[in-house]
């Protein structure tokens, strides 16, 4: 054990774009840490900056194995964290075990942390479909886009159970983002795409035109997007106003911290986190932090660009595609471009479960990036000197 960790430190610290990953990860985190303790939940800075050095311990756990190895039992990884999400949904366990938060039964209570399995769910899924899209064409024909889909529909249809919607939507874009770098037609995806906001569509329609009983979503969520659309949601708007008031360099610690607390913003060190980076930093701070999503999840796609092997590239695409979008929406989200969805700011937010998980992707994103110069299956068998052999 000693002796593979060694080596595989020996290709970490070879200069790649998968140290910058890393850099921006560990900068957005500690940024993330300051901006806790000025919320109205400071107490959670301290457990974050915790999760964070448990986070990078586990991240260095998947350094240890090989990139064939983690292909080969990906979809045992995805079906184990897909019985993690049944259990949520067995009726009858105790909250102690399965404890419910807002309404919801997303977390196992492992008694050392409350462990949300759809966080992992996420991991694993990107990493079973790029396993099984490495070495296939049949996804560039329509029919042949069904089993990406059904890979992807089971996780979510299992956390909109529980509800939550917000995790559950982050899928998608994986999806889309693999599909696309595998070669998929544009114009099949884009019709699919196109199926997708007709549905969307067709749902606001039945809120505004059905009775309660005839609804497909759940009244939280009927809920959201009425208030979206009417603009009157008070938790957005509140979050609006926070946000607003910063102005271009941002009121600093204490007067951010109180203008928090005067405004009763729900879920400011979660969900809400942005709307106090801008009130305390400012619009600059706000482009900033911006900035470095951007060079975070970038750096991910250039270890991608120099992969060769399949596998590992369509799993760096699939990461930095999802963290990518989960970041873009939620920041959307405090900004009232799009409803209330309840998806936390990659990173940022306050969360061990997202923290950890984050963290191993970056973990396997420098594995795969650790390997680029080293082959991953032998080379085929050639003659060096065929012309002479057979004259």
């Amino acid at each position: 054990m000693t002796t593979r960790l060694w080596q595989n430190l020996r290709l970490l610290l070879a200069p790649t774009p998968a140290w910058l990953t890393l850099g921006c990860a560990v900068a957005l985190t500690i940024l993330g840490i300051n901006v806790i303790s000025g919320t109205t939940h400071p107490q959670a800075a301290e457990a974050q900056t915790k999760w964070l050095l448990i986070a990078l311990g586990m991240m260095t756990a998947t350094w240890l194995i090989h990139p064939k190895n983690i292909g080969r039992i990906s979809f045992a990884l995805f079906g184990f964290t897909l019985l993690l999400l049944i259990v949520l949904l067995i009726p009858g366990i105790p909250n102690a075990i399965v404890p419910v938060r807002n309404n919801a039964r997303s977390w196992l209570n492992l008694y050392f942390m409350h462990m949300q399995p759809s966080e992992l769910a996420k991991i694993t899924f990107v990493l079973a479909l790029a396993w099984y899209l490495k070495n296939r064409e049949n996804y560039r024909t329509l029919t042949g886009l069904l089993v990406p889909f059904v890979i992807m529909f089971i996780p979510v249809i299992l956390i909109l159970k529980e509800p939550d919607l917000g995790s559950a939507l982050m899928f998608v874009p994986a999806l889309f983002f693999m599909l696309i770098a595998a070669g998929a037609r544009m114009a099949h995806l884009v019709a699919l795409i196109g199926l997708g906001m007709a549905a969307i569509g067709f749902n606001v329609l039945m809120i505004y035109t059905l009775p309660d009983d005839m609804q497909i979503l759940k009244s939280y969520q009927r809920r959201r997007i009425t208030e979206f659309v009417d603009q009157r949601g008070d938790q957005q708007n509140r979050a609006m106003r926070i946000l607003g008031s910063g102005g271009i360099t941002g009121y600093g610690l204490e007067r951010s911290r109180a203008i928090v607390r005067y405004n009763y913003l729900q879920e400011n060190h979660n969900d809400m986190v942005f709307a106090v980076v801008v009130n305390r930093w400012g619009l600059l701070g706000g482009l900033g932090i911006l900035g470095l999503y951007f060079t975070f999840t970038s750096s991910m796609l250039l270890v991608a660009i120099r992969l060769k092997e399949p596998f590992p590239r369509l799993a760096c695409i699939g990461f930095g595609g999802l963290l990518f979008c989960q970041g873009i929406v939620n920041m959307s989200m405090t900004l009232g471009l799009i409803p209330i969805t309840g998806i936390t700011l990659p990173l940022i937010s306050y969360g061990g479960s997202s923290l950890v998980a984050t963290f191993l992707m970056i973990g396997l994103v420098m594995n795969f990036s650790a390997r680029s110069r080293v082959s991953l299956v032998r080379p085929a068998f050639e003659f060096d000197n065929a012309d002479t052999i057979f004259q």
